[in-house]
């Protein structure tokens, strides 16, 4: 078990609204008739109770509740997880799916989720299975190896933790993730980055590349659509950039009225400029209504051109559009000369423009990014795959 501490340094002079250190604690009562996985990063509290360490909300949990996320609680005085080695499904898709579009293009990935979530977003595109709170949704299991052994077979570069946040399935996703390893299969995280300190370490420790929410730039997005906190996705970011080789990749998407705003973006595109540098991509999505968020309309694809041209003038190179159909806005060009690298048509790669070394053909310039001499070739292909349907 870990002892409790906070989970980030205040991001109050650069984001707007008060940032509360007060944690988020919410329960429900448990069914016992899963099996269940001992976790390590909890401590006890003087109460009685037990304290949940992975992400910020701290859940406070008395014998028999389960934390917000539903897939972690209380038991035999210590938390446990529920959804070791079970899914809601597998599928190979494009990588660019994720979205990363500097991570191996053209290439096939091994997609899972589990259930649960550790956040609360009211517009969640995978409500059914981020929300869920009954276990049938795990209708498919499959152990690590099994799963780098099914990632290989099926020429997969890689495999993603995805559909909901792995942060709350994390012992599950450390054990694939270094099954992977050793089976020559890189990992992909697409997370809210939600996550403590020392399980942001262990995590991230066995992951290759990760593509990190920032849902929104203001304190009261977080609070009131999300049900969460910002400064600590922000220490999250700049973890990966700073102390770790994951190749990262931001997605934010954008919901008319909520965080589109030319104030917002611009605070947001400058921030990262500053404190990531210019060359982490960084993907705007348009939002579909769903779930809790009926009520509001489609992202137009101007608000997305906007939003990446303003990112562009705020000195971010890698500025794309998502969820719509824009080959400009959805294709790489060279920062340098202005050469068309990587053309893309929703998730089929054209004309590429890259040489072996990942360098621009036209003038040379390095392109960060990981990238084989020669793009994959699964196109926007997506394969369901049973493992252990039960």
């Amino acid at each position: 078990m870990s002892s409790g501490s906070a989970c980030s340094r205040s991001w109050s002079s650069v984001i707007a609204g008060s940032i509360s250190r007060r944690p988020l604690a919410g329960a429900n009562r448990m069914n016992t008739d899963f099996s269940a996985i001992p976790t390590r990063h909890w401590h006890r509290l003087d109460d009685g109770r037990v304290q949940c360490d992975v992400c910020p909300r701290y859940c406070r949990l008395h014998e028999g509740q389960r934390g917000l996320c539903f897939v972690r609680g209380r038991s035999r005085n210590g938390i446990e997880l529920y959804t070791y080695g079970r899914s809601s499904g597998f599928c190979v898709d494009p990588i660019e799916k994720k979205p990363l579009n500097h991570f191996l293009p053209g290439s096939s990935v091994l997609s899972f989720g589990t259930a649960g979530c550790n956040l609360a977003c009211k517009f969640c595109q995978n409500w059914d299975m981020s929300k869920s709170r009954e276990m049938d949704t795990l209708a498919d299991a499959a152990s690590p190896t099994e799963l780098a052994a099914t990632a290989r077979r099926l020429g997969c570069a890689s495999v993603a933790f995805t559909y909901n946040d792995p942060t709350v399935f994390m012992e599950y996703a450390i054990d694939v993730a270094q099954a992977c390893r050793e089976a020559d299969v890189r990992t992909v995280a697409v997370t809210a980055g939600y996550i403590c300190p020392r399980p942001r370490e262990e995590f991230f420790a066995g992951i290759d590349a990760a593509n990190v929410d920032l849902k929104a730039f203001t304190e009261r997005f977080y609070r009131h659509v999300c049900g969460a906190e910002l400064a600590p996705v922000l220490d999250t970011l700049v973890y990966l950039k700073r102390e770790t080789r994951v190749w990262l990749e931001i997605t934010t998407l954008l919901i008319p009225g909520e965080n589109d705003s030319d104030a917002e973006l611009d605070s947001m595109t400058r921030w990262i400029a500053e404190e990531l540098g210019p060359d982490v991509p960084l993907h705007f999505s348009a939002f579909h209504p769903d779930w809790k968020m009926t009520d509001r309309p489609p992202t137009p694809l101007a608000t997305l051109t906007r939003a990446r041209d303003l990112a562009m003038r705020n000195g971010l190179h890698y500025v794309y559009t998502g969820n719509v159909h824009d080959a400009v806005g959805g294709s790489t060009w060279c920062p340098g000369c202005g050469a068309l690298l990587i053309e893309r048509d929703w998730f089929d790669l054209g004309r590429w423009g890259l040489a072996p070394d990942g360098r621009c053909a036209a003038c040379g310039l390095a392109i960060p990014g990981v990238f084989a001499a020669q793009p994959g070739q699964w196109g926007g292909r997506r394969l369901p795959v049973s493992l252990h349907r039960h």
